[in-house]
């Protein structure tokens, strides 16, 4: 059974059912498999615990 791992910075819930529906669609294209057994699992990560070049995304991307 094919499982997915995708680390994101907290999303809307919309957003993950949406994101879960067409990582599991392109799985099943891909290795031909049912959907049932394709596993999606997200993990959220504060944007201030994930930084790129040494500037953590709290800092880039302030809220508002």
């Amino acid at each position: 059974m094919p499982l997915v791992r995708i680390e994101t910075w907290p999303v809307s819930r919309e957003t993950k059912d949406k994101l879960i529906g067409k990582v599991t669609d392109a799985v099943v294209n891909a290795v031909g498999c049912p959907d049932q057994a394709v596993q999606v699992m997200i993990f959220e990560v504060d944007k201030a615990d994930w930084a790129t070049g040494g500037v953590c995304h709290a800092e880039r991307n302030p809220p508002g």
